[in-house]
């Protein structure tokens, strides 16, 4: 995804599995019976294994919001809460190199309080971080070995963050990763992936590659030959149309099985060849959101569905997006 810079407010939306722990019980949203995740095998490896903390704390393909927590976290959380949306996907970056027991303690009785149940943890940084097809293959994700054991460390302090706010899943962009299974770089990439799945593994949580800088196929060989039972994908369906990369209904043929959280955004393919393309209010751009939510409901998909937003201004057409993504749901569902 073109990263966003949300000020104080801003929100996107979140489809993912939900892991909440006691805050979830706390929060009165009780599990479903029968909330382990259920997706058929294929060949290749398992498809992610439920983590220690997964379980189903919000209704399967709720809509949730998307959130950057910086230093006003009550009213970023209020938000979710005043939308009317029962989880939130938490951008934890403003918070790398801060972390502590006191401020989960925090972030948790924040979550509590406004009844918002995370489900999942994102971190892209530290910087430089380009979103574009310029700089971005220098500097985004795991691939540049410039920040990469930066990343992965920050990466390694989020899933233990995150632990302790008894959220299951921990994600990022790792980055355009090298189609050629030959090239150097990607033995490196498999490697730093698999070292940051088996520190959420230990943690008892999946560790998730969300799509844009790489083709499906990529990300199928990738989760292949890392090889940990832990790791799986966030699809953002509108990054594969954004960075030119696949149809996102035909991607889920690919790693649907893979699935274990989903952004939902619109936009269109790159004109630009230097700039990804343009995002669209959902709904309106080229992302065909029934047939991609009627594949992973087929698959057993049972988390949530997350709006996201690159703009600020782009909160006032939440609402929308959010009747428009249940009424999706619900025929696809029904």
């Amino acid at each position: 995804m073109r990263r966003r810079q949300f000020l104080m407010g801003a929100v996107g939306a979140t489809v993912g599995t939900m892991a909440a722990g006691a805050m979830g019980r706390a929060s009165g949203i009780v599990p479903e019976a029968g909330g382990a995740w259920i997706m058929p095998r294929g060949t290749g490896p398992e498809s992610p294994a439920p983590s220690e903390l997964e379980h189903r704390a919000v209704a399967p393909m709720a809509v949730g919001l998307f959130i950057q927590l910086d230093n006003e976290p009550e009213a970023i959380i209020a938000r979710v809460h005043e939308l009317g949306m029962s989880n939130c996907f938490l951008f934890l970056d403003s918070y790398l190199g801060s972390y502590s027991k006191a401020l989960a303690q925090q972030v948790g009785d924040l979550l509590e309080k406004y009844r918002v149940v995370p489900t999942a943890v994102e971190v892209v940084g530290p910087p430089p971080i380009a979103w574009d097809f310029l700089h971005g293959p220098l500097t985004l994700g795991l691939v540049p070995r410039a920040t990469r054991t930066a990343r992965m460390d920050a990466l390694k302090r989020t899933s233990d963050f995150a632990k302790l706010l008894d959220i299951g899943q921990v994600q990022t962009h790792c980055g355009f990763i090298p189609e050629d299974p030959a090239d150097p770089v990607y033995e490196e990439v498999v490697l730093a992936i698999r070292e940051v799945a088996q520190h959420c593994a230990g943690n008892g949580q999946l560790f998730l590659m969300e799509t844009g800088q790489e083709t499906p196929t990529t990300t199928s060989r990738v989760i292949h030959d890392v090889d940990q039972p832990n790791l799986g994908v966030g699809l953002d369906a509108a990054n594969l149309i954004l960075f030119g990369k696949a149809n996102p209904v035909d991607a889920v043929d690919i790693i649907g099985p893979y699935v274990r959280s989903f952004h939902a955004k619109d936009g269109r393919w790159p004109t630009d060849p230097m700039q990804p393309g343009a995002q669209a209010l959902i709904g309106t751009g080229l992302v065909d959101f029934p047939a991609v939510f009627t594949r992973l409901h087929r698959l057993g998909y049972a988390g949530a569905v997350t709006i996201e937003i690159s703009k600020p201004q782009q909160i006032a057409e939440v609402p929308a997006e959010k009747q428009y993504l249940e009424g999706v749901i619900a025929r696809v569902r029904s």
